[in-house]
């Protein structure tokens, strides 16, 4: 047999597992359709990533957190979620969740590089990673014995253990034959960096503004200018999107502003403008046959609970935990019992949050005069409910 595990996608969750993993006796093989080079140096990709306090200190333990730039780490302190024109907000204190802030928030492009950089330094120690940049796996099947794999170039490899991390839309997963329930909102996301005039006091703001939806992700202050920064997140139906990509910079900024009410000041763009399709996904299953997912191909999560990266450390975390400690027993890693407790697992610390989201998501963009005054009545409730609010700052820091 080639390998102890093939891991399908070297995003953020694939490269975690591989150095979660290494180390420890397994020979692992990584497989990446992306060129060596863009491992290397990940291009700014607009998105930057909330961590909660439990993600932050998974990091450090695979030894990420040190490899990120200091600068590029913001705190979240506070949460403000509002609606409509109203300036009510219901706020989420970060004295809630006992600690000085909620979370972290850094791009995930400083994510993907110091993930990549750990990953190479264990396979350079340990010996025991075969990274196969710009290749894709074509064709997946498992038997009693092993999992196989055919690869885009041809070469074929075989392994105990099959992992899909190569993201919501997977093509690994779909390969084994899983199928998995999508949602497409009919909504893309624009995605940026922009200066502002008014301070952001690090707290991030989900508004559901009439006919659109804000969000905003406190950023430390513009190192160069010293102007106060955040990362930008409008999302409209699709067709409207595809016009702002292309505005030029200063009537971007213009009309920026006036979508933000000013309540920013005077609003600039400071780096390039990115567009996503909203989609959630969810599988079926998440284990088969000496196979199994992680990262987004296991949850593809509704951004705005911002628990998508964090559920897929708590993956990593879960299914690491448990191959080591099957590897070291001498037992097989694939065994039934093993993927079938690391499926119940993490169903349960995600599925709860992902049906919660989709409600939440259908309730604060419609625009139906009964929905508008009833989210304006859910806000007010849960910022005069302590308890509500603990749960939510809980769930934030990763602590609940």
């Amino acid at each position: 047999m080639d390998h102890d595990l093939i891991i399908s996608g070297a995003g953020p969750a694939g490269l975690c597992l591989a150095r979660a993993l290494s180390g420890h006796g397994l020979r692992i093989a990584l497989i990446e359709q992306q060129p060596l080079a863009a491992l290397q140096q990940p291009a700014f990709d607009g998105r930057e990533i909330a961590l909660t306090q439990h993600s932050a200190q998974l990091l450090r333990s695979m030894g990420l957190w040190e490899r990120i730039d200091p600068q590029a780490l913001s705190p979240l302190r506070d949460a403000k979620v509002m609606n409509g024109s109203s300036p009510f907000a219901m706020v989420i204190d970060h004295a809630l969740g006992g600690r000085s802030e909620l979370g972290w928030l850094v791009g995930n492009h400083h994510i993907r590089r110091a993930a990549f950089d750990a990953m190479h330094a264990s396979m350079q120690q340990h010996g025991d990673i075969t990274l196969l940049a710009g290749e894709s796996v074509s064709h997946a099947h498992t038997d009693s014995a092993a999992a196989h794999v055919k690869l885009a170039g041809g070469a074929s490899l075989s392994a105990r253990l099959l992992i899909a991390a190569d993201s919501r839309f997977s093509a690994t997963r779909r390969a084994m034959g899983i199928a998995a329930d999508l949602h497409d909102f009919g909504r893309s996301m624009l995605l940026c960096t922009m200066t502002h005039e008014e301070p952001h006091q690090h707290a991030a703001w989900e508004w559901f503004d009439y006919g659109q939806t804000l969000a905003l992700l406190p950023m430390n202050d513009d190192p160069s200018t010293g102007q106060h920064r955040s990362s930008v997140v409008l999302t409209l139906p699709s067709h409207e999107i595809d016009p702002l990509l292309t505005l030029e910079p200063d009537a971007f900024a213009s009309q920026m502003t006036s979508r933000f009410a000013r309540r920013l000041g005077a609003m600039t763009l400071v780096s390039t403008r990115h567009a996503y399709p909203l989609v959630a996904v969810y599988p079926r299953h998440l284990v088969a046959n000496r196979f199994a997912c992680i990262g987004d191909a296991a949850v593809g999560m509704h951004p705005v609970t911002a628990h998508g990266f964090n559920f897929g450390l708590l993956g990593v975390d879960n299914l690491s935990g448990l191959l080591r400690a099957a590897h070291a027993r001498g037992e097989d890693i694939a065994a039934p019992s093993l993927l079938a407790r690391y499926e119940r697992e993490h169903r349960r610390a995600t599925r709860p949050l992902y049906l919660a989201t989709q409600l939440i998501t259908r309730l604060y963009t419609a625009d139906t005069p009964p929905a508008r005054a009833l989210r304006n009545l859910a806000l007010r409730a849960g910022e005069r409910f302590t308890p509500f609010k603990r749960l939510v700052a809980a769930s934030l820091t990763g602590s609940h």
